[in-house]
């Protein structure tokens, strides 16, 4: 067998200590006479040779070709169900008498031999990757799409400290790696959800029936359907980039149990009206009212049983519980360049209008708006403040977990132990803060293609053979939040977190390249004075551009705002310290002060440092703060009211290869940035 074939088990411990690290293997050129020969096993040598465990996955392989890809060249996990794991998860098919419009599911007899092969297709792509993925990244708890294009997630048996593939599969053999790749032995064939989200949690009943049934009452469950985008634009891809073929839409829902509603004394779908009737009813009011976009429409909320109506109690209720794109647990608060102390959290726009969930990362939860006094202001210089001024006012609703997330064919349940409102403490306190929302976040289709956060070996497998590139291109209209006005002048661009050391928050990159002209919508604030930024690095390589802003994304209701900025132009960086006279750029630490009167000039230039929450790279030595091509800028300084808004980016040089880059956007009120008893961190 000349390699002799290594097999081992990782102690779970071991597992949830290690870093997050996904272990790739780039493609190379090779000779293509050697391109089948191996002096060691392959993955399907690998289920041959143990015919006695996997010839039932193995037939399966071979009624689609996939034996043949799995003897070639390449990289792949695959995750192998035994033989009484695939003969249990068929006869399960067989007799499942759910699916009425199928009878058997399609199978035409019990056993092996029934399968179609569009079954078989389906059973095998599911179980294959075309990454190299190890145990010690799955012990972390991970999303990771499979040859099929459907996620799968892995977390730690709490009890017995093994691995699990979406929740129910335990992975009995780990890491046994393979001249093309990586196979884990798995004791289940790995479940997936043919519902949509409404139609999955209806089949949870041990959890949501109230949930489920407020869904059905309020006409949610038979809306929530989206599944995929049609009719994408074709690209012109000289550059042969990845181009995502199709874009998957989908939901998150929030969703509490049965179990906290029991213990709020909520046992009806009346009682759970009333309840919503305490929050929401008086959430309009002239003079009184916290939903500024409801109160200033002069909306009317309804307390009747009309349930069907948007703005009745009950509805707006279910509705501030549904983000409209799908995101994993593990997903939900990126983690990737930031320096240690800061605390994680991400914004969600959900379906009720123009509002946002504040979602934490803090001591291992995820905490649905968490809210602390005086966030983002500061009593130290260059620190983020003392405990004091910090007080935790409310803490927030826990998320149940990884193991305990549902995924449907169109989205996630996560479960939550409290109840979830847009009261006034929302607005008033977990959003009255400086908020920083990532250039990805802003479009849902990164989260529901699983492409924000990508790593570089994953965005390669999806390239043609031979191109070897990582980077991904995307279609004009791919996005329901960016309007393009000039086809394919304007280049859409991602860059991975792991391509290069870039100085960006959260270490990826969105770029536009050409001529450029597109808007993007905003996400919604509540009412107040804002001073809305842009983050980015400069470099010679950017180009020049000026920004509008207006209440929709037709060009006649946009407004020019402030003057254009030359992205081209990085800060003199003087070596003794004497600020830029154009940004009033200068080194923070060279200074007596720490940079605090250079940040006073530069504001009132209209710039800002970058901020010390994250490095260039992971475990940086050197912060965004510190690097002169780390920017802010302060593009509009207005009051804004809770609803639509579009920024527009248009080019205003003539140059094909000049680069858009757009980092991060910030809103951050004037109560922060203008307060009269502390100061804007520096983070």
């Amino acid at each position: 067998m000349g390699k002799r074939l290594r097999t081992f088990i990782l102690n779970p411990l071991f597992l949830i200590l290690l870093p997050v690290f996904l272990a790739t293997s780039c493609k190379e050129d090779i000779d293509e006479s050697n391109l089948y020969t191996f002096t060691g096993e392959t993955i399907e040598d690998y289920l041959a040779n143990r015919s006695d465990r996997f010839s039932s996955f193995n037939y399966i392989l071979k009624r689609i070709g996939y034996d043949k890809i799995l003897s070639a060249y390449g990289t792949y996990t695959c995750f192998a169900p035994t033989n009484e794991a695939v003969i249990e998860y068929i006869d399960s098919l067989y007799d499942d008498t759910t699916n009425k419009g199928l009878v058997h599911n399609g199978m035409t007899a019990r056993g092996l031999e029934g399968l179609t092969d569009s079954l078989c297709n389906d059973i095998a792509l599911f179980h294959l990757l075309n990454t190299k993925v190890m145990g010690v990244n799955m012990g972390n708890g991970m999303t990771i799409k499979t040859m099929l294009g459907r996620d799968i997630n892995t977390s730690i048996d709490s009890i017995s400290g093994q691995v699990l593939i979406s929740r129910a599969s335990v992975v009995t053999s780990m890491d046994n790696e393979l001249e093309n790749g990586v196979l884990h032995e798995i004791d289940r064939v790995i479940r997936r959800s043919n519902l949509l989200v409404s139609g999955e949690m209806e089949s949870h009943p041990e959890l949501f029936t109230l949930f489920s049934q407020a869904l059905k009452v309020t006409g949610l469950a038979d809306s929530l359907t989206l599944q995929q985008k049609e009719a994408l634009k074709e690209v012109s891809n000289n550059t042969k980039y990845w181009v995502p073929e199709k874009c998957e839409m989908g939901y998150t829902i929030f969703a509490e149990t049965d179990a906290v509603f029991r213990e709020e004394g909520i046992n009806s779908i009346d009682q759970l009206a009333e309840y919503a009737a305490r929050v929401y009813a008086k959430s309009a009011e002239s003079g009184g009212g916290w939903y500024d976009y409801a109160r200033n429409h002069g909306v009317k909320v309804s307390t009747a049983a009309d349930y069907e109506n948007p703005w009745n109690v009950l509805n707006m209720f279910i509705r501030y519980h549904i983000v409209e794109y799908k995101v994993s647990f593990d997903r939900l608060v990126y983690d990737y360049n930031q320096v240690s102390k800061v605390t994680l959290c991400e914004y969600y726009e959900t379906m009720l209008p123009y509002t946002l969930i504040k979602l934490t990362r803090n001591s291992g939860k995820r905490l649905l708006n968490r809210w602390t006094a005086n966030n983002s202001l500061t009593d130290r210089v260059a620190e983020l403040g003392t405990d004091a001024m910090h007080t935790v006012m409310f803490e927030g609703v826990e998320l149940s977990g990884q193991n305990s997330q549902i995924q449907a064919a169109n989205g996630y349940i996560h479960p939550i132990k409290g109840l979830l409102v847009y009261d006034e403490n929302v607005p008033r306190g977990a959003l009255n803060e400086r908020m920083r929302f990532d250039d990805t976040s802003l479009l849902g289709e990164m989260m529901s293609n699983s492409i924000r956060g990508m790593t570089n070996a994953e965005v390669k497998a999806h390239a043609d053979a031979g191109d070897n590139y990582n980077r991904v291109r995307f279609p004009s209209n791919y996005f329901n939040n960016m309007v393009v006005y000039n086809g394919d002048d304007t280049q859409m661009r991602y860059l991975t977190k792991d391509e290069g050391n870039y100085s960006n928050y959260q270490g990826d990159e969105f770029l536009c390249i050409g001529n450029y002209d597109f808007a993007m919508r905003l996400p919604p604030v509540p009412d107040g004075t804002y001073e809305l930024r842009l983050g980015y690095t400069a470099n010679g390589n950017r180009g020049m551009l000026q920004f509008y802003i207006g209440r929709s994304s037709e060009l006649t209701s946009m407004e020019a705002l402030d003057i254009p900025l030359d992205m081209r132009f990085v800060p003199v960086n003087n070596s003794d310290g004497t600020p830029d006279t154009r940004t009033g750029w200068c080194l923070w630490t060279s200074t007596n002060d720490r940079g605090v009167e250079s940040d006073a000039n530069m504001h009132n230039l209209g710039y800002m440092r970058g901020p010390l929450y994250y490095t260039i790279g992971v475990n940086g030595a050197t912060v965004a703060r510190a690097n002169p091509q780390d920017l802010r800028r302060i593009i509009a300084k207005r009051q804004f009211e809770q609803g639509e808004y579009w920024l527009r980016f248009k080019t205003v040089i003539d140059n094909e290869n000049a680069q858009f880059h757009l980092d991060y956007i910030e809103f951050c009120p004037e109560n922060v940035y203008n307060n009269t008893q502390y100061v804007e961190d520096m983070y």
